[in-house]
């Protein structure tokens, strides 16, 4: 071997002999123990970042680390290569979306290659392909089958600066989850998907989830928002129309004194309508339209509105309540209606204050008799209904079942669950998308794509402008077609799906990627599902993790698999920081993974990103730990470059042989390490702590480093102990690893072995320390063999001298001994 550290023709000679023996190819192997491994797929952006080289090295661990425990390893990678940033980009460099695409993915996967991470490449699965797209197009044909897509139309979330609409997860802090810019309303015709059908089942199935990170199964809870409670319908006064509110407060109906409706209300316009302050509604609803969504349910934004004209009855006391418009409610909760009970609710207190409207108290303290008049702020808690007619004196716990029942009694309510959770909508006005396979006909309405007509292929031939209606617009040769039912002239839609379709089932297409009949096989999925564990962000919890699980369950509901949860372990890893922010580009903290690899390899890259901080915890970038990491596998080197002759020879066989003190320490060493790092990595995914038990070993095997003379038993402990680094390695720093066990003798390659397997025997120390107490309390400590007898300890405890001060003159009334811990003499 070359006395000097050579990384970078290294790992390439590794990366080839690889690919050469296709050893991460895998196929269905029935009777083998399989794991799923998979990292979320990655946006094909033109470059791989740090935050990147994280992810894919916690899986390739993980991985390789299964490998050698003989499990049949399924570890692929894809593209998730539609979506509005490849337009935006081929506006930006006059080219077209595809190219762009393509051309990412092809320097991207050189990129991740040159990492040597170990996927199945016969499994890549490209998103924007129409042999994957094609079937986005069947399901969406058979979710509108079974009536869980549909079109209607409603309020959305409208990003202006990319000119389409957002799901609701798509939105964060207000801005769009791709751009940033601010948020509005704007009202479409949009398909949906009913992903509100499996609400109550994705929230219950996250009990199941025992291995999913508690943060993201609480954000899920959250989003889905379950409420139980009631539903009450209120006559609007002139009108053939109801107004209904959800409420987990019935107990108080009796105190609502105004109703109030969001802004994008489908009703709203038909309340105002020929009133005098239809204009000043319609104004006000234009303006709250225009604003972000944070900017309207702001705990910090004024609440205002506007009233009606129009009034409705409460239908518990017949009596006519003020219908208003205001900014603090929402379409997305609830009804998007609200009765407004401002004695009650704070929020409602301090809106009828600031209009003037009654604040009557309809519930009081248990522990009160008297009520305070005016009331200084909303009374919220549970309590004693009064001023309820009939109801009055019962407990608010006691009163929402007797209200609810009479409530459903009467025809006008009835008890509900509600959920924060809305219907997908998944239609966006953008050219790089797939397109939804519905054809409009003006005799036949809509009508579905026949499935023999699958894919509708994206054109080639576009003008892509990045604003106003959808490119496929102004594509005739696509727009125009026959109505499939009456042959007739009739025009496709040109909408696109939302790029969470493409990820909300793509690892099952890695499963069978080449299947050409159907999305995958049956038996297929149902070998390597569900995933074993996978790695992706934490940003990902309500957008992807809940479409995914909305996806299982309904293909399981069709057939296509067994289990409704696609997911076994989820592991959420943290960001790379550098100088306090979150390495980017734009922020101009970037370390780029090619400046890495050239000058410091693949294998350094990578270790530092496993030892520098624990997985789920953000990574502290540090010159100065790359640095580190760098010199540990020179150290190693050098080790390897001293001993690799004089240890060719060596034939390992301790049978019959009694180590030397420095050959038994040193293998007891060796079987700790594997036993630490084996158990860091299987039970806690602690690579950090893993590495850090690998450098610790090379560090004892540095005290044989400056010595010339050995003795054969030290030589076996020494090939020992390097082979055993070879394969501890392998997980972290697998070129190395490769080329360290070549060099030591190894037949075949390192990841193909069997991971090793700690000699309990060795686990122990040979000597323990022992505590020495006298009437309980502590007096001195002794080394002893371990496994000494209570003779043997209190003989050696009488030799010492500062023991023996406690126990002169003394009488022994009693001797506790807990072996190799403690020895306590008890005197008088």
């Amino acid at each position: 071997m070359k006395e000097q550290y050579e990384f970078q023709e290294l790992e390439i000679k590794w990366q080839k002999r690889w690919e050469d023996e296709k050893i991460f190819k895998v196929s269905e192997t029935p009777g083998k123990k399989e794991f799923y491994c998979l990292e979320m797929l990655p946006y094909p952006s033109g470059r791989i970042h740090m935050g990147h080289v994280r992810n894919y090295s916690i899986g390739d661990a993980m991985a390789r680390f299964k490998m050698m425990q003989g499990y049949n390893v399924l570890h692929p990678m894809g593209w998730d290569a539609l979506g509005m940033p490849a337009e935006n980009a081929a506006i930006k460099h006059k080219t077209h979306p595809k190219s762009w695409t393509l051309n990412n993915i092809d320097h991207m996967r050189k990129q991740i290659k040159r990492l040597g991470f170990g996927y199945d490449w016969s499994r890549e699965v490209t998103t924007c392909l129409p042999e994957y797209y094609r079937w986005n197009q069947w399901f969406f044909l058979k979710l509108l089958e079974r009536g869980l897509a549909y079109r209607g139309r409603r309020a959305v979330n409208w990003c202006k600066s990319c000119q389409t609409v957002l799901a609701n997860e798509q939105v964060e802090d207000g801005g769009c989850w791709r751009c940033g810019r601010s948020v509005t309303k704007r009202e479409f015709n949009q398909w949906f998907l009913k992903i509100t059908h499996y609400a109550e089942e994705l929230l219950q199935e996250l009990d199941h989830l025992q291995s999913w990170p508690e943060r993201v199964i609480t954000m899920q809870q959250n989003w889905i928002g379950r409420s139980e409670g009631s539903s009450v319908s209120f006559q609007v006064e002139g009108l053939d129309k109801k107004i209904d509110i959800f409420t987990t407060r019935i107990d108080t109906i009796f105190g609502s004194t105004f109703l109030v409706m969001a802004a994008e209300h489908p009703d709203l316009k038909v309340i105002s309508r020929g009133l005098p302050a239809e204009q000043r509604v319609q104004e006000f609803v234009t303006q709250q339209l225009r604003k972000s969504l944070v900017d309207r349910f702001s705990e910090e934004v004024e609440k205002v509105g506007v009233f009606t004209g129009r009034y409705a009855i409460n239908p518990f006391n017949g009596e006519r309540i003020p219908i208003w418009v205001a900014n603090f409610v929402l379409m997305e909760y609830g009804t998007g209606a609200v009765m407004s009970v401002p004695a009650h609710d704070q929020r409602d207190f301090d809106f009828a204050k600031k209009y003037g409207m009654e604040i009557r108290q309809v519930i009081r303290p248990e522990s009160e008799d008297q009520i305070d008049i005016p009331m200084k702020r909303a009374f919220i808690e549970d309590g004693i209904l009064i001023n309820s007619g009939s109801f009055s004196g019962l407990r608010s716990d006691e009163a929402r079942g007797k209200m609810t029942r009479y409530a459903k009694e009467n025809g006008f309510g009835n008890f509900e669950v509600s959920y924060r959770l809305k219907d997908w909508g998944i239609s966006r006005q953008r050219y790089w998308g797939t397109p939804i396979p519905v054809i409009y006909c003006q005799d036949c309405g809509i009508v579905p794509v026949p499935e023999n007509e699958l894919p509708v292929i994206l054109p080639d031939q576009v003008v892509i402008e990045g604003y106003g209606s959808s490119p496929l617009e102004r594509a005739p040769g696509f727009l125009n077609v026959k109505c499939p039912k009456c042959e007739k002239a009739a025009k496709r839609e040109t909408d696109t799906m939302d790029t969470f379709i493409d990820s909300s089932w793509y690892f099952y297409r890695y499963c069978d990627p080449l299947n050409q009949n159907a999305p995958f096989s049956r038996d297929v999925a149902d070998y390597w599902f569900p995933i074993d564990l996978y790695i992706g962000g934490i940003e990902h919890a309500t957008m992807h993790l809940i479409y995914c699980r909305f996806f299982a369950k309904f293909m399981r509901d069709i057939g296509l698999i067994r289990y409704g949860e696609p997911v076994q372990k989820l592991f959420t890893q943290g960001m790379v920081i550098r100088f306090g922010q979150k390495m980017s580009k734009s922020k101009g903290n970037e370390v780029t993974p090619d400046e890495m690899i050239e000058r410091y390899g693949a294998d350094t890259t990578r270790l530092f990103s496993l030892f520098a901080s624990p997985p789920e915890r953000d990574l502290e970038w540090s010159d100065q730990g790359v640095e580190g990491s760098f010199r540990f596998l020179s150290r190693v080197w050098r080790l390897l470059y001293k001993f690799e002759k004089r240890l060719k020879d060596v034939n390992i066989d301790f049978s019959g042989i009694e180590a030397g003190d420095n050959a038994l320490k040193l293998r007891r060493k060796t079987h700790q390490t594997i036993f630490k790092v084996t158990g860091d990595i299987d039970r806690r995914m602690h690579f950090n702590t893993a590495i850090a038990a690998i450098m610790e070993l090379v560090n004892e095997l540095y005290l044989f480093y400056e010595r010339e003379g050995f003795s054969m038993v030290e030589l076996m402990a020494i090939k020992e102990s390097l082979q055993a680094i070879s394969l501890l390695l392998v997980p972290f720093a697998p070129h190395f690893a490769e080329e360290m066990r070549e060099s030591l003798g190894g037949k075949g390659l390192a990841n193909g072995q069997s991971w090793p397997v700690a000699d309990e025997r060795l686990l122990e120390e040979e000597s323990v320390l022992i505590v020495i107490q006298v009437n309980g309390k502590l007096r001195g400590k002794i080394v002893a063999p371990r496994g000494s007898s209570a003779e043997y300890v209190f003989t050696r405890a009488q030799e010492d001298d500062r023991i023996r001060l406690f126990l002169a003159g003394k009488s022994i009334v009693k001797k506790i001994y807990i072996p190799d811990k403690l020895f306590n003499i008890v005197v008088r």
